[in-house]
C-alpha cells in the first residue's frame, strides 16, 4: 500500500474526525484514497492579471482529477501594484510576498497536501509562490494567469509604463485632454499581467527558466484557449511528479538558480527579480548575493529589448519561440547548465533542444545580440558599497555614462512634484531616499517619477537614483536598490543638494564626488530618523526586514515568522 502524505489527515481511527470534515465538503470515499493536490489560487476581482485566474484554476483541477488525483483550492492574495502605485498603498505591495509565502506554507502544511499546482500572475504573488513550494517541498507545477495583450494607440502598440509616460506627456503639454483619454481606454485592453517585461512577466518568464513552470508559461497571452490547454496539463503533471517523487528542491538548485539568473540577462528582465531571486535561493539554502549578477551579465548578450526598453511585447515572444527559444540560443553557446531537471520531468537540455527562434527581431540570436552583455548592472561605489540595480538595456546610450549635480528629495511625493513643476532640467541626477525597507517602510516601486521624466522629454538627460526600486515598467538611467539605505546610514543619507554624482554603467560604477573627510564629518552629523510608522504590519514588517550588507534584499528571518 503505498502510503501518502494526506494519509496523516485522511487513514486510521484517530483520523476519524478528520474524515469527518471531509465528509462535510462533500469528499467521496473514492477522493479521499486518491492523492489530496492543492491548489493555489490567486484569483481576485481586483487585479487585471488575476481576473481570469478562476478559469485556469478550473483546468487545473480537470487535469489533476484527469490524472487520478484529487483537487482542492485555497487562496493566496495578490496585490495590483499599478493601482497601489503612487500612494501609501506601494507601501504594502512588495511585503505581501513574505505573506504569501508564508500563509502558503502554513495552509499546505496544516492540510498535508500530497502536491501543489500554484497559480500566481502578478509582481510578489510569483516569487511568494516559489518560495513556499521550496519551504514545502512537495511535487509542485506552477501555471500563471498569463501576460495582457498589447494596447494600440494612434497606430502604436502600448503597455502600462506608456500609460504613465502620457500622464508625463500631458503634464508636460505634449499631448492634450483627448489623447489622454484614448491612452487611458486603449493601454490595457484585456486581463492578463501588463503587456511588457515587467516583473510579473519576468518573474514568470524566470519560473520556466527555473525548470518550475510548463512550456509557455511565461508566454502564452491570459485570453488565448492554449492557456487553458497548459493549465489542463499542468494539473496533469503534477501526478506525474508526484508518481516520480520530483520535488521543487530537485529542480530549484543552485545551478538552475544561476540558469534563471542568466535567461534574465538575455530577456532583459525587472531589476525587481534581484529582490526575488535572492530570496527564492535563500529558501533553498543558496546564498545568492546579488554581485552575482555582473559576472553572469559580462559573458550573457541581451537577446531581446520587450516594452519598456524596446517596442516589442509578450505577445510577440510568444510568437517568436517563447522563453525556450531564448534557453535554446543561450545553451548553443554553452551559457547554461542543461542538466537541470524541470517539471516536465525531462532536463533542461531535452526541453529545449529543438526550440527554434521564430523572429529575429524579437529574439536577436547569439551572433548579433542588442548587446555582448546582459540586460541588468548592479552598480558599486561609494554611493552604494553594496550595490545599485539598473536595468542596462533600457538606458539609453548617452546615459551609460553621466555626471549631474544631485537633487535630493526625502519621498516620491517630493520628487514627483519636482519635476512635474519644471524644476528638474537636463543633466540633474533625481536622489530619492528614506524609501527603502526599513526607511520606507516596505520598499515602495515608483513609476511615477520614472515615468514623469520620461513623460517630459528628460528620459536621456535625467537620471533617477532611490534606495527604493524603480518598476520593472521603468526606463531610462534609473538605479534603485541602493545600499545600505539611507534609513540604516547608508551613504546615500548624507547626499546633499549639488553634490556631483557619477554613474558609469560600462565599469559598474557608482559614486558621489566628495571627499572622504568630508562624508566621515557629515556621517558624525547624521542621525537617524523616527519610523514613519509605529503600529500595524509595516511596523513590524520594518523590525523583522534585513537589507543590509547583501544589497536591499527582503527577508524575514526564519526566527521571526
Amino acid at each position: 500500500m503505498v502510503v501518502m502524505k494526506s494519509d496523516s489527515v485522511r487513514v486510521g481511527t484517530q483520523q476519524a474526525p478528520h474524515r469527518s470534515l471531509f465528509n462535510a465538503l462533500g469528499m467521496t470515499e473514492e477522493e479521499m484514497k486518491k492523492p489530496l493536490v492543492g491548489i493555489v489560487s490567486s484569483y481576485n476581482e481586483i487585479v487585471p492579471g488575476h481576473m481570469n485566474i478562476d478559469k485556469i484554476v478550473e483546468a487545473v483541477k480537470l487535469g489533476v482529477a484527469m490524472a487520478g488525483g484529487t483537487p482542492v483550492v485555497f487562496p493566496a492574495i495578490a496585490v495590483c501594484d499599478g493601482i497601489a502605485m503612487g500612494h501609501v498603498g506601494m507601501k504594502y505591495s512588495l511585503v505581501t510576498r513574505d505573506l504569501i509565502a508564508d500563509s502558503t506554507e502554513c495552509m499546505a502544511t496544516a492540510h498535508q497536501f500530497d502536491a501543489l499546482v500554484m497559480v500566481p500572475n502578478c509582481d510578489k504573488n510569483v516569487p511568494g509562490l516559489l518560495m513556499a513550494a521550496a519551504r514545502v517541498n512537495v511535487p509542485t507545477v506552477f501555471v500563471s494567469g498569463g501576460p495582457m495583450l498589447a494596447g494600440h494607440v494612434k497606430g502604436c502598440k502600448t503597455s502600462l509604463s506608456s500609460m504613465f509616460e502620457a500622464v508625463g506627456a500631458y503634464t508636460a503639454g505634449k499631448i492634450n485632454e483627448d489623447d489622454l483619454k484614448e491612452y487611458e481606454e486603449k493601454t490595457c485592453p484585456t486581463c492578463g499581467s501588463c503587456s511588457g517585461m515587467y516583473t510579473a512577466n519576468s518573474m514568470n518568464c524566470l519560473t520556466e527558466a527555473l525548470g518550475m513552470g510548463l512550456k509557455g508559461n511565461g508566454t502564452i497571452p491570459a485570453v488565448y484557449s492554449e492557456r487553458i490547454k497548459l493549465a489542463k496539463h499542468a494539473g496533469m503533471q503534477v501526478m506525474e511528479l508526484y508518481r516520480r517523487n520530483i520535488r521543487p528542491r530537485d529542480i530549484m538548485t543552485k545551478e538552475a538558480i544561476l540558469n534563471a539568473l542568466t535567461v534574465d540577462m538575455a530577456l532583459g528582465c525587472s531589476t525587481n527579480s534581484m529582490l526575488h531571486l535572492p530570496a527564492i535561493a535563500h529558501e533553498v539554502g543558496f546564498d545568492f548575493d546579488i554581485a552575482f549578477a555582473n559576472p553572469i551579465s559580462e559573458k550573457t548578450p541581451n537577446l531581446c529589448h520587450l516594452a519598456p526598453a524596446g517596442h516589442t511585447y509578450m505577445e510577440d515572444l510568444n510568437e517568436a519561440g517563447g522563453v525556450y527559444a531564448v534557453m535554446n540560443e543561450l545553451l548553443e553557446a554553452g551559457l547554461l547548465n542543461p542538466d537541470c531537471m524541470t517539471v516536465t520531468g525531462k532536463t533542461i537540455g531535452e526541453n529545449v533542444k529543438g526550440c527554434v527562434n521564430k523572429n529575429p527581431e524579437v529574439i536577436r540570436p547569439i551572433d548579433n545580440p542588442y548587446s555582448k552583455t546582459g540586460g541588468l548592472a548592479v552598480l558599486k561605489g561609494n554611493l552604494a558599497p553594496d550595490g545599485g540595480v539598473v536595468k542596462r538595456s533600457a538606458v539609453a546610450e548617452e546615459m551609460m555614462v553621466h555626471e549631474g549635480p544631485a537633487r535630493v528629495f526625502d519621498c516620491e511625493e517630493d520628487a514627483i512634484a519636482a519635476i512635474k513643476g519644471g524644476r528638474i532640467v537636463d543633466g540633474d541626477v533625481v536622489v530619492i531616499r528614506y524609501e527603502g525597507p526599513k526607511g520606507g517602510p516596505g520598499m515602495r516601486e515608483m513609476l511615477n517619477p520614472t515615468s514623469a521624466i520620461a513623460g517630459m522629454g528628460l528620459g536621456s538627460t535625467v537620471a533617477l537614483i532611490t534606495d527604493g526600486r524603480f518598476s520593472g515598467a521603468s526606463r531610462g538611467a534609473s538605479i534603485g536598490h541602493v545600499s545600505p539605505e539611507a534609513a540604516v546610514g547608508g551613504p546615500i543619507a548624507l547626499v546633499e543638494e549639488g553634490d556631483i554624482i557619477s554613474i558609469n554603467i560600462p565599469e559598474m560604477k557608482l559614486d558621489i564626488k566628495v571627499s572622504d573627510e568630508e562624508m566621515a564629518a557629515r556621517r558624525a552629523k547624521w542621525q537617524p530618523r523616527q519610523p514613519k510608522v509605529t503600529t500595524g504590519y509595516l511596523a513590524r514588517y520594518a523590525s523583522m526586514v534585513t537589507s543590509g550588507n547583501r544589497g536591499a534584499i527582503l527577508e524575514v528571518p526564519k526566527e521571526a515568522r
